[in-house]
């Protein structure tokens, strides 16, 4: 099932559930000690796809920055990688924001090995390769589309 909410719209389990991934993911198995939780997590929208049994299987975390919309937290928990939940999430995360924040384009602060990935959504890179926290990334953007 697909829900988009405010954070103030989150059940506590919710909210722990999502949490307790983004950790999983970005601290525990990428090995990356960092402020995991931030500031962006008081009003930001949270895209999460889950079972019938309303287990997490993927999520995103989409953010206004006045000009330009992002999105990131992308992740697929462990147990349901290799299903195409990946391109799911960001698609419907696209749709989204499309409905959100129509006319906006979307930059994004991609890991660089998934160059390709955020290219078949349109994406193309606008920086060279950088560090983040020790991970090679790059900025890419998607421009508003005009119907």
């Amino acid at each position: 099932m697909l829900t988009v909410k405010q954070t103030n719209e989150l059940t506590s389990q919710e909210l722990v559930q999502v949490l307790k991934e983004r950790v999983a993911v970005f601290v525990v198995e990428q090995n990356c000690p960092y402020q995991e939780v931030d500031a962006d997590d008081f009003d930001d929208l949270h895209v999460q796809l889950t079972d019938d049994a309303g287990q997490l299987q993927a999520y995103t975390r989409i953010m206004d920055r006045g000009d330009s919309v992002t999105f990131g937290r992308v992740l697929v928990v462990k147990a349901y990688r290799g299903t195409g939940l990946g391109q799911q999430i960001v698609q419907a995360t696209l749709d989204a924001i499309a409905k959100q924040f129509p006319g906006k384009p979307i930059q994004i602060q991609a890991q660089a090995y998934l160059q390709k990935f955020y290219a078949g959504f349109g994406f193309k890179p606008v920086s060279a390769v950088y560090l983040e926290d020790d991970i090679p990334h790059l900025d890419m953007r998607l421009e508003a589309t005009h119907d």
